[in-house]
């Protein structure tokens, strides 16, 4: 079973729509979080990846009262040049509230193009 990471972000009054729930827009900024942390286990092996595609299935709506909501991702894959990381926001009281995944490639900063994730960095990712 992959490593979960888990991040806690509080749910803000900005983060909110006319609706009163949390706006599908701040679902990625809550994703991007959850990515950060499970990515920053790489620690000193840690290198530059791009976000090329995410997916979210909205399960059910967040809050203001639930206060705040818990981002867990975990690496599903890690591929010649990618990897796919599994993600999900918990809201406080348990309830799925988003499900999902995204995909990221290696990225090389001279070229400006993807590339090929080394022995090195697919271990550490792995690992994550």
């Amino acid at each position: 079973m992959p490593r979960e990471n888990r991040v806690r972000v509080p749910i803000r009054w900005r983060d909110l729509d006319m609706l009163g729930h949390v706006n599908q827009s701040v679902y990625h900024e809550m994703l991007e979080e959850g990515r950060a942390g499970v990515l920053g286990r790489a620690g000193e092996n840690a290198f530059p990846l791009v976000l090329v595609h995410i997916e979210i299935d909205y399960k059910a709506e967040v809050r203001k009262d639930h206060d705040w909501v818990e981002v867990v991702s975990s690496v599903a894959h890690v591929g010649k040049k990618s990897v796919r990381i599994d993600e999900r926001i918990e809201r406080s009281d348990g309830v799925v509230a988003t499900k999902g995944h995204a995909v990221l490639v290696a990225w090389d900063m001279q070229s400006r193009t993807s590339r090929e994730i080394t022995d090195r960095e697919r271990s550490a990712l792995e690992a994550a």
